[in-house]
């Protein structure tokens, strides 16, 4: 019987790489395409109950594997998708408004980061491999569902609070950091691989860049469910 010849470490893009983005699609759409027959329906709610506390255990799951083994570089819960599966679960049983706006901002944009340029070494099938997607495609998925499929956005005051405490993860995480001696979020160092921010210059200025142009996108996204600023804001 021939042997599988696993490859020794994750690749972006291989294979495995290609068939989870193809599987996170499918999913993607059946949700966006089912939104109109859920919202208001009897499994509106049962759905997103499963989506949060699916969000729960492969959150769980993933921090915990992070302590094995144990480095304070590389282990502790800092990433913003570390806390990204706990306002989406929170947002999902709750549908409180910063729980819902963050899921919108961190769920749709910071978190399919990790999607398309996954910080990943263990390859498939071993089982951080699994715990790694899961844990990711359902933080967006549960966004999707929640924000584009039962149509639950933002308003400015949502805009503002989820910028001020992205700026707070930002300014504890640049600290902790530098007394670490770490880069949790690379604020403090680029990836060692090729990656968007190479284009945005060095440290400390593809940082500010990155943040602006953040700031600016999640305005952009923010339009389409209050108008422009000034108007009564709502959260539809």
């Amino acid at each position: 019987m021939a042997v599988v010849p696993w490859a020794a470490e994750f690749a972006a893009y291989s294979t495995s790489h290609l068939v989870v983005l193809a599987l996170f699609v499918a999913g993607a759409v059946a949700l966006l395409l089912a939104g109109p027959r859920l919202r208001s329906s009897d499994a509106e709610r049962p759905l997103a109950r499963v989506l949060a506390w699916s969000n729960v255990v492969f959150g769980v799951a993933s921090t915990v594997l992070g302590f094995f083994p144990f480095t304070l570089h590389h282990s502790l819960p800092l990433q913003i998708c570390d806390f990204a599966w706990v306002v989406v679960a929170w947002a999902l049983l709750t549908r409180e408004v910063l729980a819902t706006a963050l899921t919108y901002y961190w769920g749709l944009t910071l978190s399919v980061q990790a999607l398309v340029q996954p910080t990943l070494t263990q390859p498939f099938p071993q089982l951080d491999f699994f715990v790694f997607w899961a844990k990711h495609v359902l933080i967006v998925w549960g966004a999707i569902y929640l924000c584009l499929s039962l149509r639950h956005g933002p308003d400015w005051g949502g805009y503002r609070r989820a910028v001020g405490w992205t700026l707070l993860w930002l300014v504890v995480v640049l600290g902790l950091n530098v007394a670490l001696g770490s880069d949790y979020g690379y604020v403090n160092r680029k990836p060692s691989e090729a990656t968007v921010l190479d284009l945005l210059g060095p440290w400390p200025l593809y940082v500010v860049l990155e943040m602006a142009i953040v700031i600016t996108g999640w305005a952009l996204i923010t339009l389409p469910w209050t108008g422009p600023p000034g108007r009564a804001d709502r959260v539809s």
